[in-house]
């Protein structure tokens, strides 16, 4: 059976749903019951001018009935029924199955699609644990750092005799070789959540596949391209499209070349440009963070703290699990709407670097007054110019591994044990 064939079905189904007489639907669609019992059994073929009045009549579209599910959502339907044959699926009724629940089965192959997507990641990081010559070094240098301190250790609890002299050097050994140890497991855990990868491989959900494709545009928005793969999910296409999609309106509010001679002008002050432009802040920190070879970061997130979007500017990591570092100026802006927040903060040793934060929060009422207020904050990662001077900022990517202590905002111990800062 084809989709062209359920159009009766389908009919019969929204009426139904809709408690509607047969009689009456006739009735609104002036034609004969007799006529649209026919047609609700598929035995009679019906003109698009009657379906219009149906559909009419049950206030749908008439391309809700229509022949809108194109054949590759049968051939995912029939893919899906292969991948686990002892599930008995009817492979052969995937027509049916598209023609008269066409929500449900676009549900069952997106989430086929992001099986497979799943497979490949989990495939692909097993195959890195494997054979990833970085790992293998880092494990190893973790387990001789480990054996280094428990064999001094035991030599300094067995042996009761030691002269002070001799004390004091595996007081020093066990000293150097838990720097190891902390070293070793630093490495270890920036593999585990900062290890670059490929899109196709082991991109582990749509926002992560988005910006490895992001990344490998070099994070530009500018026309030119489209000619570059893209996602190979559906929901990561989608995310792509939409940041391209905002890109271009951010361009038209703030078009090219008049835009890099505002910035020129007064530097990277997102408020400024949008006065100049008439346009907003969170626009203005775009078009900074996506021009050509722009050495700015982005990260945005809405009033729950999750981070929506992540452009990691060099030297600053940013968490792909977890929640960020609650001292960011981006939750300061959060809780400040309107209201530029700038500061100067500094990332943890090993590697510290210094950069200039700025945030800002816009607010939408899209329920109107009596509705909740939606908000989105942006923070703008900018390396810091060695003339600004002060006290910055201690900050850190994420309480799970980041090394400050103290640190009055800690939510959880760091699993690469703290350090003085």
């Amino acid at each position: 059976m084809t989709p062209s064939a359920l159009i009766g079905t389908r009919l019969r189904e929204r009426r139904l749903a809709a408690g509607i007489r047969q009689a009456d639907l006739a009735a609104g669609a002036a034609i004969s019951p007799s006529y649209l019992n026919l047609i609700e059994h598929n035995r009679r073929n019906v003109t698009p001018e009657v379906l219009e009045r149906l559909a009419a009549a049950l206030g749908l579209s008439a391309k809700e009935f229509g022949d809108s599910e194109p054949a590759a959502l049968v051939a995912d339907l029939r893919a899906a029924a292969a991948t686990l044959p002892e599930a008995g699926a009817e492979a052969e009724r995937a027509e049916d199955l598209a023609g008269r629940f066409p929500g449900w089965a676009r549900l069952i192959a997106q989430l086929q699609t992001n099986n497979a997507v799943l497979r490949q990641a989990v495939a692909a990081l097993n195959d890195r644990l494997g054979h990833d010559p970085h790992l293998s070094s880092a494990l190893h240098e973790l387990l001789s750092a480990l054996s280094a301190v428990r064999a001094t250790a035991e030599i300094l609890v067995e042996t009761e005799d030691l002269t002070p002299d001799w004390q004091r050097r595996f007081h020093l050994n066990l000293h150097h070789d838990s720097a190891r140890l902390v070293q070793g497991a630093e490495t270890l855990i920036s593999w585990l959540d900062h290890s670059e990868v490929e899109t196709e491989t082991v991109a582990a959900a749509p926002q992560d596949e988005f910006e490895t494709w992001a990344a490998a545009r070099g994070w530009s928005a500018e026309p030119g391209g489209d000619d570059a793969p893209w996602p190979a999910s559906p929901a990561a296409r989608d995310l792509a499209r939409a940041w391209l999609d905002q890109a271009g309106r951010d361009r038209a509010a703030m078009p090219p070349g008049a835009f890099e001679a505002a910035l020129d002008e007064s530097g990277p002050d997102p408020a400024l440009l949008a006065a100049r432009f008439g346009s907003d802040v969170l626009a203005a920190m775009r078009r900074i963070a996506f021009l050509p070879d722009s050495a700015a970061g982005l990260v945005l997130c809405d009033a729950s703290g999750t981070l929506l979007f992540r452009k990691p500017a060099d030297g600053f990591s940013l968490p792909r699990f977890g929640a960020a570092c609650p001292l960011w100026p981006l939750f300061a802006a959060l809780a400040r709407p309107g209201q530029p927040v700038r500061a100067l903060v500094a990332t943890p040793a090993p590697g510290a670097r210094r950069f200039i934060c700025l945030g800002f929060c816009e607010t939408r009422q899209p329920y109107g007054f009596d509705g909740p207020e939606l908000r989105t904050a942006a923070m703008l990662i900018l390396p810091a110019d060695p003339r600004d001077a002060g006290a910055a900022i201690a900050l850190g990517p994420t309480c799970r591994i980041c090394p400050r202590a103290p640190c009055p905002a800690r939510r959880e111990p760091s699993i690469l044990g703290t350090a003085a800062v």
